[in-house]
C-alpha cells in the first residue's frame, strides 16, 4: 500500500485513527475527505461507491432493486474484495472495480433503494470496518460516524443549502432529485442519515473545498492535540 504519512501528518497510535465525515448528498463529503487524507497521509474510502457498486451489480444481473430479499440475496452471494490502490480503498467485484460503472444515472437512481435494505447496511457495516487494515482512514458517507464507526472521536457532518447542492449536482452534469433523495435517506429503517453524537457540523454552502477541508484539518489537529 502506498501513500505513508508525510512529515508533517502527526504520529499514528497503535490502533488505526478514522476521521468520519458524513452529510447530505452533494455536501462536499467526497471532495474534502479526498483533500484531508491527502493532507495527513491517510487512506481515502468512499463507502457511498461501495453501496453504488452493488446497485450496479444488482442492476447488471437484473435483480430488482425494489425488492428487499433479491438485494439482501445478491448481496449475500457476491464475490468481493477490499484492495487499497494509491491510498483509495475499492471494492472490487470478481476482481473488477466498476469506477466509471457505478456514477451513471442508472446507478443513481438505485443507489438509494439498495442502501436501505437492513441485510445490505449490515454487510457493508462489516465490510467498511474491514478497512482499518490499511492504516489511518478518513471515511466518508452517510453513516459513518452513528453506524460504522461510532467510537471515533473525529466526526464531522457537511451540509450545504438544498438550491447550493442542487446547482453543484446539475454542474457535474447530474440532474437528481435531492429533496427526495434527502428523505429517503433519513427516513429509512436501517442506519438513517443523522448527525452523530459529538459531530460537527459544518454548513459550507458558501465555502469553497479548501476552505472546508480547512476546518476539519484544524478541528482534528485541536483535538488530537
Amino acid at each position: 500500500m502506498s501513500g505513508e504519512p508525510s512529515a508533517a501528518a502527526p504520529a499514528k497510535s497503535k490502533y488505526p485513527t478514522v476521521i468520519a465525515i458524513d452529510g447530505t448528498s452533494a455536501s462536499g463529503k467526497s471532495t474534502n475527505a479526498k483533500l484531508v487524507a491527502k493532507a495527513l497521509g491517510f487512506v481515502y474510502v468512499d463507502t457511498g461507491a461501495m453501496y453504488r457498486t452493488l446497485a450496479w451489480h444488482c442492476l447488471k444481473l437484473h435483480v430488482d432493486v425494489h425488492d428487499a430479499k433479491a438485494v439482501a440475496a445478491a448481496c449475500r452471494k457476491w464475490k468481493t474484495s477490499l484492495e487499497c490502490v494509491d491510498t483509495h480503498v475499492h471494492l472490487k467485484v470478481d476482481g473488477y472495480y466498476p469506477a466509471r460503472e457505478i456514477r451513471t444515472a442508472e446507478v443513481s437512481a438505485a443507489v438509494s433503494h439498495v442502501a436501505a435494505v437492513p441485510k445490505v447496511r449490515d454487510w457493508m457495516k462489516r465490510t467498511q470496518r474491514e478497512c482499518i487494515k490499511f492504516g489511518d482512514l478518513v471515511m466518508e458517507g452517510r453513516d459513518i460516524g452513528t453506524n460504522v464507526f461510532p467510537e471515533t472521536d473525529y466526526k464531522y457532518y457537511l451540509d450545504a443549502h438544498l438550491e447550493e447542492r442542487s446547482r453543484r449536482r446539475a454542474a457535474d452534469g447530474v440532474h437528481e432529485n435531492l429533496a427526495a433523495r434527502d428523505q429517503r435517506d433519513s427516513q429509512r429503517a436501517a442506519a438513517p442519515l443523522m448527525i452523530a453524537l459529538g459531530a460537527r457540523v459544518i454548513n459550507n454552502s458558501k465555502m469553497t473545498a479548501e476552505q472546508t477541508s480547512g476546518v476539519i484539518l484544524e478541528d482534528f489537529k485541536n483535538r488530537r492535540g
